[in-house]
C-alpha cells in the first residue's frame, strides 16, 4: 500500500531521533513501490506504480500535441497506457526552490486519493517516482476544467440545468471530504476552485488536486487548524483564514460560494485584466444577489434565456451569498448545500 502521510507525521512528532531525517528528499523508485506488484491491476484503495519509461511511452515522449494543461506545478498530458486506457498524466516540474513543497504535495495527493473513493472525486490511477521526476496518473476527463468550460474554451455553452448539476456534483464531493470515514477525520481541500473541478463527457463534476488538503486533527480539535502559512488561491480565500490563520471546514464552503458565483455570472473569481472595482466577482455582484431586478444584470448572458427564469435562479444566488459571508459560522455546511442544490435541480427539471 502507498505510504501513509498521517502515520509518518505522527511518528516524526513522537520521536526526536528522526529530526535529522529530511522526509522530502528525493527517493529511489524502490521507496515508493507497493509491497505487492505481482498483479498489474487496479484494486480498491490502491494505486499502480509506473516507471518513467511507461510515462514516456504513454505521452509519446511528452509530445506537445498531447499537452492539455499547464500551471505552476508543471504540465498535464493526455496519455495512453499499455492496456489502451486513456489517462491524464500530470508531470510535476518545479524549480529547485519549490521542490520540497512539490514533494510534499505529491505525497499528500497519493496518500489521500489512494484511500478516498467517491464518484465526484477524480480517480488516481497511479503514480511514478522513478528517479527525480514525479508523475500523477488520473482518469481522463474529456471536458477539461470548469473555468475553461465557462470561458468557452471548448466551444460548448453550459446551460443552466448543466450548471446546477455541476454545482451539485462538486458539493457532494466536498461534503464527502468533510464527513468521510475513509481517513477517520474530516478533510479540508484548501484549494477548491473552478480549475480544480473537472468535467466528464456528460458534464459530471469531479474535484481534483489534493496536494494542499489538510486533515483536521491537530491538538485534538477536529474543526479548526491554525497555520501561519497561507496556502490556496487568491479570489477563493476565506477572509477569516486570511486574517487569523484558522483553517476550518467552512474555508472550503467560502471557496464553494465563489465557484457558485462563477457558475451564475460566467465571470472569473479574480480577473486582474479588469478595472479595480471589477476584478473580484464577489465585490461585483454581492449587493445584487438579493434584488431580483438587479440579479438579471449579473446572470451569464451566454446562457439560453428559455432554459431558466430569474425566480429559479434566485435561490441559487441566495445560497452563494450565504456561502461567502465573512463570518464562517454564518455559512451553511456542505451537507446543507447538497440538500438545497438537490431541490433546485429537481425543480429545474420539472419546469
Amino acid at each position: 500500500m502507498p505510504f501513509s502521510l498521517v502515520s509518518a507525521w505522527n511518528k516524526r512528532r513522537r520521536s526526536k531521533s528522526h529530526e535529522s531525517f529530511d522526509q522530502w528528499t528525493y527517493k529511489p523508485l524502490e521507496y515508493w513501490q507497493l509491497n505487492d506488484r505481482s498483479s498489474r491491476f487496479r484494486r480498491s484503495n490502491c494505486s499502480l506504480v509506473f516507471t518513467f519509461k511507461e510515462m514516456e511511452e504513454a505521452t509519446v515522449s511528452f509530445n506537445e500535441k498531447n499537452l492539455i494543461g499547464k500551471g505552476g506545478f508543471g504540465r498535464v498530458y493526455k496519455g495512453t497506457l499499455r492496456n489502451g486506457e486513456v489517462v491524464a498524466i500530470k508531470k510535476m516540474d518545479l524549480p529547485p526552490s519549490k521542490q520540497a513543497d512539490g514533494e510534499r504535495e505529491f505525497r499528500v495527493e497519493v496518500d489521500l486519493l489512494s484511500r478516498l473513493n467517491h464518484p465526484n472525486l477524480v480517480t488516481l490511477i497511479g503514480y511514478c517516482a522513478d528517479g527525480k521526476p514525479r508523475f500523477l496518473v488520473y482518469e481522463f476527463m474529456s471536458r477539461g476544467n470548469l473555468q475553461d468550460a465557462l470561458n468557452g474554451s471548448n466551444n460548448v455553452t453550459l446551460e443552466w440545468p448543466v450548471r446546477l448539476r455541476v454545482a451539485l456534483g462538486a458539493a457532494r464531493g466536498l461534503a464527502y471530504l468533510h464527513s468521510t470515514s475513509a481517513i477517520g477525520v474530516p478533510i479540508v481541500h484548501r484549494d477548491f476552485k473552478s480549475t480544480n473541478i473537472l468535467l466528464s463527457e456528460c458534464f459530471e463534476a469531479k474535484i481534483s488536486d489534493f496536494g494542499l488538503a489538510k486533515l483536521m486533527q491537530e491538538d485534538g480539535d477536529d474543526d479548526v487548524y491554525a497555520t501561519r502559512r497561507m496556502l490556496g488561491t487568491f479570489g477563493y480565500f476565506d477572509p477569516e483564514y486570511a486574517l487569523t490563520g484558522k483553517l476550518t471546514l467552512q474555508s472550503d464552503v467560502y471557496a464553494f460560494g465563489v465557484v457558485l458565483l462563477e457558475l451564475l455570472t460566467g465571470r472569473r473569481a479574480l480577473d486582474l485584466n479588469q478595472g479595480p472595482t471589477e476584478q473580484n466577482v464577489i465585490l461585483q455582484v454581492k449587493n445584487m444577489l438579493h434584488d431580483r431586478k438587479k440579479l438579471r444584470r449579473v446572470i451569464d448572458p451566454e446562457m439560453c434565456r428559455s432554459l431558466y427564469t430569474t425566480e429559479s435562479i434566485a435561490p441559487f444566488a441566495e445560497l452563494a451569498s450565504r456561502c461567502v459571508r465573512i463570518e464562517s459560522d454564518a455559512r451553511p455546511t456542505m451537507a446543507e448545500c447538497v440538500r438545497e442544490l438537490q431541490l433546485m435541480l429537481y425543480a429545474c427539471l420539472k419546469e
